[in-house]
């Protein structure tokens, strides 16, 4: 399988890439994760079950990431939901079940929550959230700063701390931080109207499982279920999660894909 050269959407002048393949619906749209892209290991996994099942794909790399413009310490939740949004509108049609990996779950909830307001909730057809870590600037991030990071943060707009899967660290801005509380979505009820599948490692020492478990308790109306790997780690992209990542997306396309009508 060769992957396809990336396309652009402008927005706000800022360029985005994206790639999409067409195929039968519900398809599928890919959310990454902080600092992480569209060519990483459980994408390109998913793109490739995609096109071999001919279910439509589409992901994208927010501003900052991967192949798209823009200054990744200019990102915030906002931003990169804008842009999620925009390319959800413009290159997706009908049902799409949302496959979101870590940030990418808060992006995803977000997501649903604009296309709502819009008038089109019934685009998201399901949720499978990896590792979910919505709120994670003000629940996971935020408490554990030290006073020298606060310090940073205040003197200069920006915090860095070393990177376990990049020799790049992470950077967290003033901005992000104070765009995270506009953003909650663990404050009440998460009504999203569609199944929902949670991944989640119990090694995870990103976003602890805890986390996901919290998730679950703003989804009681919903048909929510969770999956908890006893080894897995946050990035769940061993072969072992991978496989269990394609029987999850596979039995969600399934159930909520239309079935045709007995005359």
């Amino acid at each position: 399988m060769t992957t396809p050269k990336p396309k652009f959407l402008a927005v706000n002048d800022i360029n985005i890439a994206l790639r999409h393949r067409a195929g039968r619906t519900p398809g599928i749209v890919w959310l990454g994760g902080y600092r992480s892209d569209m060519l990483g290991t459980k994408a390109e996994w998913l793109d490739q079950w995609a096109e071999k099942e001919g279910v439509a794909f589409l992901r994208h790399d927010y501003s900052g990431h991967g192949e798209s413009g823009g200054e990744f310490r200019d990102g915030t939740i906002s931003l990169w939901l804008e842009q999620s949004l925009a390319v959800f509108l413009q290159f997706s049609s009908g049902p799409q079940i949302i496959v979101a990996s870590s940030m990418g779950a808060w992006i995803a909830l977000r997501l649903l929550q604009e296309l709502q307001k819009l008038g089109e909730a019934e685009r998201v057809a399901g949720l499978v959230l990896i590792a979910p870590a919505p709120d994670f600037t003000s629940e996971l991030v935020e408490p554990q700063l030290t006073n020298d990071q606060r310090r940073q943060i205040a003197d200069r707009g920006y915090m860095e701390e070393a990177s376990d899967y990049s020799p790049e660290p992470y950077i967290y801005t003033k901005a992000l931080l104070e765009d995270g509380r506009v953003n909650k979505v663990l404050k009440g009820v998460i009504q999203t109207n569609c199944p929902v599948h949670i991944l989640q490692g119990m090694e995870d020492k990103d976003v602890p499982h805890t986390h996901a478990l919290r998730l679950m308790n703003h989804l009681p109306v919903d048909d929510v279920t969770i999956t908890l790997v006893r080894d897995g780690d946050h990035r769940l992209s061993r072969p072992q999660d991978l496989e269990l990542i394609t029987r999850t997306v596979s039995s969600m396309v399934d159930r909520t894909r239309p079935r045709p009508q007995i005359q």
